[in-house]
């Protein structure tokens, strides 16, 4: 029998956290894949204990969030201006004050260069890391809801 040494076995964890901080999104990503993006980077990163790693994930979040940035000030693509046509108005994930998806994109910018820095307590990033888990996730729900009225 024999053995290949080269071929190497990586586990799921190892080979999303692989792709995620090695596989660029193409420049043509939209909001909405951009988004999507920074909510699977911050969902491992909250998972993830390794400091090497957690600095990779990140990096590429902060990347990603101002790629975000730059899209919230472009205009949509007809494809998804037909998707958040409003027919009934709903209520809002986020409340009045954050509807502006800038400043939430900027939020999650300053946490995550907050996090990046290391200089915080350990307790204190891990907190951190929570709430930014949280309000990427608020703003990829955000993004995506129907808010232009059908002429």
């Amino acid at each position: 029998m024999t053995t290949v040494s080269n071929l190497s076995y990586c586990q799921p964890q190892e080979c999303i956290i692989h792709q995620l901080t090695t596989l660029p999104l193409p420049a043509t990503a939209d909001l909405f894949e951009v988004a999507d993006r920074c909510a699977a980077l911050v969902s491992v990163l909250v998972e993830t204990e390794d400091a090497a790693t957690c600095t990779a994930l990140c990096e590429r979040l902060l990347q990603s969030l101002r790629q975000q940035r730059e899209l919230c000030d472009a205009d949509l693509p007809p494809y998804l201006i037909a998707q958040l046509i409003v027919g009934e108005k709903l209520t809002s994930c986020v409340p009045d004050c954050w509807q502006e998806t800038a400043t939430q994109v900027d939020y999650a910018v300053a946490l995550s260069q907050a996090i990046l820095s290391g200089t915080l307590p350990t307790d204190v990033a891990r907190e951190l890391t929570g709430l930014l888990h949280d309000l990427v996730w608020l703003l990829a729900e955000f993004v995506k809801e129907p808010y232009i009225t059908a002429h």
